[in-house]
């Protein structure tokens, strides 16, 4: 009797703490949540192959959760197959985000979505007015299910034809499946993929899972509609989505292969493996197939800015996003022609979605410069490699020149931070932190404000 008293009381505190809270604090509480969870277990003796530290556990559980990749110790010489299916879990729940779980839970068994999902929802993900969110989660959910069933049958047959046993062939095939299309970039190679640079099957099966997820729900979404005679065009959004990744994959793909030594990019394949760097860092799947640290400096500047730019809203991908990009490049083409509108393509984008992009271009652009200046006093690495770690931590992207590892124990405590603001995105956060300020300012009095 006492027991089930404390549950409802404690089930109505939850409820009134949820409905009270905005739904940008719901979101970076959920994650928290998760991520505290997956440390939790992480740090169970029972999942480890070796003795793990504290703060690794903490740092491959904000990775995993924040479908970064960055790692201070290997996955497959630090855990068991247990410890790896948490991570993997983790990497699923937080690829499609958890609020997509439990919402589709709520609409498969209720048929009906509250209000408060609703919002959460708007908060996670930034859909056009023509996509209903129910069939957002239903498509989210399908497509999932689908190219994450598809790659691990196709990465199993890649990998029973490398020589790999039966059953090591089925879990690294479900794993990395699942790790590519969340574009989490975590691998059970300690190489990632430069065993595999050459092998055109593998790449292909990355880069189709990566671009699918990264691309977004939106798009998938939205063409489904369009199949389907729901909608008679295609939305502006995924155009601009659609049309900027394209452009910025070939550029950064003619730009590594025409630029890179032969040396680095090796004499098999080096197109596919310029195209492979470039789509790694646009898609923030965060594999690689040549190693990181060996790429000259101007290509180690071009991959920070594809993980700066990332793909699109609403997918598995992080970065500022490509629709960000799209509405600075049409505020600097309206000043620079003395436009009194905002244009792109011929259409007219909206002042909040330019207040928005303005938004999240300052922040994400400060808290680079800001973590890459702390990261400077705290390790004792070139600025360029530092600021490869803050792009690739904040982008969720995972790529790395190896110095992950070496990181101090705040050099962690940071880049855990910056994976995790990644994750939620740099507004959302932002109006979380100011949410009780907000409500602070709403509930004082005239004569309490200074003007």
């Amino acid at each position: 009797m006492v027991k089930g008293t404390f549950y409802k009381q404690l089930t109505k505190w939850y409820q009134k703490l949820r409905i009270t809270k905005s739904p940008q604090l719901n979101l970076v509480w959920g994650f928290f949540l998760y991520t505290l969870i997956g440390f939790g277990l992480l740090s169970i003796p029972f999942f480890h192959k070796t003795d793990v530290s504290f703060l690794d556990n903490l740092f491959i559980s904000t990775s995993a959760i924040s479908t970064t990749g960055l790692v201070t110790v290997s996955i497959s010489d630090s855990y068991n197959f247990f410890g790896q299916f948490i991570i993997m879990s983790l990497i699923q729940i937080g690829g499609i985000g958890y609020m997509t779980l439990t919402t589709y839970y709520l609409i498969f068994t209720t048929k009906k979505l509250t209000n408060w999902h609703s919002r959460v929802i708007g908060a996670e993900f930034t859909l056009p007015n023509t996509i209903k969110i129910k069939d957002f989660i239903k498509s989210v959910i399908v497509f999932t299910l689908i190219m994450e069933t598809l790659g691990a049958i196709f990465f199993y047959i890649a990998f029973s034809e490398s020589g790999m046993g039966t059953f090591q062939a089925i879990w690294y095939s479900i794993f990395h499946s699942v790790s590519s299309f969340c574009t989490a970039g975590f691998g059970l190679f300690n190489d990632s993929f430069e065993g595999y640079h050459d092998n055109t099957f593998v790449n292909t099966i990355i880069s189709v899972l990566s671009i699918a997820g990264s691309l977004g729900f939106i798009v998938i979404t939205d063409l489904w509609y369009r199949i389907t005679g729901r909608s008679k065009e295609i939305s502006f959004t995924t155009k601009i989505i659609v049309y900027g990744f394209l452009v910025l994959l070939f550029l950064g793909t003619l730009l590594i292969y025409v630029t890179e030594p032969t040396s680095t990019l090796g004499t098999k394949a080096p197109l596919m493996t310029s195209f492979f760097q470039a789509m790694t860092s646009m898609t923030t799947v965060g594999f690689n197939t040549i190693p990181i640290s060996e790429v000259s400096l101007p290509i180690l500047l071009l991959l920070t800015f594809l993980m700066y730019i990332g793909a699109s809203p609403s997918g598995t991908a992080g970065g500022m996003k490509i629709t960000t990009l799209t509405a600075m490049f049409s505020i600097l083409k309206s000043r620079l022609f003395g436009q009194k509108k905002i244009t792109f393509l011929n259409r007219l984008i909206p002042f909040d979605r330019i207040y928005v992009a303005t938004s999240t271009f300052m922040l994400y652009t400060s808290l680079i410069f800001f973590f890459s200046f702390l990261l400077s006093y705290t390790e004792d690495f070139s600025f360029d490699h530092l600021l490869f770690e803050v792009a690739s931590a904040l982008g969720t992207v995972g790529l790395s020149i190896g110095i992950t590892p070496d990181l101090t124990s705040l050099g962690k405590i940071l880049v855990v931070i910056l994976m995790f603001i990644g994750r939620v995105g740099v507004l959302t956060f932002g109006f979380a932190l100011l949410h009780q300020r907000k409500e602070k300012l709403a509930k004082a009095r005239p004569d309490d404000l200074a003007v």
